[in-house]
């Protein structure tokens, strides 16, 4: 079985690090296993039979389209196709697909080597049945897997750099192959899969990217493409896909407002893993009013995400701030119009910029409680600004008292003893003695707390 060489030819001179289809076949599962080990390869044929198997020349993958490519794939499998139901029967089919071409130009090989995987992914999500949207597709374990191992080969592919720069290349043709191929699953995949999806916006942010094979003229024709498929595909159109595809190109041409009016117009199901990869073009090209735009306008938008899931919308803001101070007031505003799902963002934004009082306010308002945070997160406050734990810590020991119970007057103790700690500190140890003294005359009916706090050592 021939794997693919380390070193290839040269593409009109263009040529590039080799790691792409390397690392894809490297990655694939037991492409290493020979015959004499685990049997014959199970989609090769019998050897009685012995037919001419379909490969693939330089010459005829030069100029064949990639359509012709895939009907090569189908002929190579024969006319039962397999059921791809694990990563060790993707790889192997993988590598029997590999088996087809000679050695290639760089460029040749990494849309070969794509096209193969997009094949065999197509097997895994797609089964032989009349109609798989309406099959209910149940997709197990060791399925997920493969198709994920699949997924991560051909991202890693898309990510390395395209070994052609512009339509001058002879393999430019099998490149806008590509992107019609992608496309035309993206806007028609069920959107519980996402796969092509994924894929299509690799390729967009990769290998026709402003920094690759992309251009303003390429832009524009592929939104007209986008746009027309909307009447063509009726409600068969998965939308938010292609409406996130026409955002991406709507960006790469500056027209950012249009963008974001596609974006606002529907942003219902939302959420930060949609918009992050615009925001990653703005960051890279360093465009941070763009950016900032962005992040204030359609922020709003992801208010029913998890906090965890805001974590990289907030690391962009953090970026944004870095760069244009003057970006703090909008910051701001758009976090607290995001509360309350903002709030683990919103808290890491006021402690990294010290606004330890706006801090405590949220947290007092949440109804949090000092003792849920560990020692050591406090300990910023307690340094920069300690008299803003005060009012903090005084609400949780009213709260506490209030249960009145036992573990709840041990509470309040436990809070009583870090205040006695804070008014020294401040050096206010007068107001505390005023403080707890009222404290004790207030409460001195309830007799566990009163032995609580002599426990505590804050009654003689």
């Amino acid at each position: 079985m021939k794997s693919a060489p380390a070193i290839g030819k040269p593409d009109a001179g263009r040529g590039g690090t080799r790691t792409g289809t390397a690392r894809a076949a490297a990655e694939a599962p037991s492409l290493e296993r020979t015959a004499s080990e685990e049997g014959a390869n199970r989609f090769a044929v019998p050897a009685t039979a012995q037919p001419v198997r379909p490969t693939l020349t330089e010459t005829e993958l030069t100029e064949l389209s990639v359509a012709k490519w895939h009907e090569r794939f189908e002929k190579r499998l024969g006319a039962v196709h397999p059921n791809i139901r694990t990563a060790q029967e993707a790889g192997e089919l993988l590598a029997d697909l590999q088996a087809m071409r000679p050695e290639l130009p760089w460029a040749l090989e990494q849309l070969f080597t794509l096209h193969a995987l997009l094949f065999v992914l197509e097997l895994v999500v797609k089964p032989n049945q009349a109609d798989w949207r309406q099959s209910r597709l149940f997709m197990g374990y060791h399925t997920k897997i493969a198709l994920d191992g699949l997924l991560d080969q051909a991202r890693n592919l898309l990510e390395d750099k395209l070994a052609l720069a512009d339509d001058s290349s002879l393999y430019w043709h099998h490149l806008m192959g590509t992107a019609d191929f992608l496309r035309t699953r993206m806007m028609t995949e069920e959107k519980s899969l996402g796969c092509f999806a994924a894929l299509h916006a690799s390729l967009w942010l990769h290998w026709l990217s402003p920094d690759s094979a992309g251009s303003a003229a390429l832009y524009e024709k592929e939104l007209r493409k986008l746009q027309a498929a909307e009447a063509a595909l009726g409600t068969s159109l998965s939308r938010q896909p292609w409406k996130l595809a026409q955002c991406l190109l709507l960006l790469y041409l500056a027209r950012d407002t249009e963008a974001r009016s596609m974006i606002v117009r529907d942003g219902v199901n939302l959420k930060p893993e949609h918009l992050t990869p615009l925001f990653g073009v703005l960051e890279r090209s360093e465009q941070w009013a763009r950016l900032r735009d962005w992040l204030a306008e359609t922020g709003p938008l992801l208010g029913s995400s998890r906090s965890e899931d805001l974590a990289p919308y907030g690391n962009y803001w953090a970026a944004v701030v870095a760069q244009l101070p003057e970006a703090e007031a909008t910051m701001w505003l758009t976090l607290q119009e995001m509360l309350p799902y903002s709030r683990t963002v919103y808290e890491d934004a006021l402690a990294a910029h010290g606004r330890w009082d706006r801090w405590i306010d949220l947290q007092m308002c949440m109804g949090q409680d000092p003792l849920s945070f560990r020692v050591t997160a406090l300990k910023p406050v307690e340094k920069e600004a300690p008299e803003m734990l005060l009012p903090f810590y005084h609400q949780a020991v009213e709260r506490y008292v209030l249960q009145k119970n036992r573990d709840g007057y041990k509470a309040a103790t436990k809070l009583l003893k870090r205040l006695a700690k804070l008014y020294s500190r401040l050096k206010k140890g007068e107001r505390w003695e005023q403080f707890i003294t009222a404290f004790a005359v207030k409460n001195s009916r309830l007799r566990a707390l009163q032995e609580e706090l002599r426990k505590g050592g804050l009654l003689s």
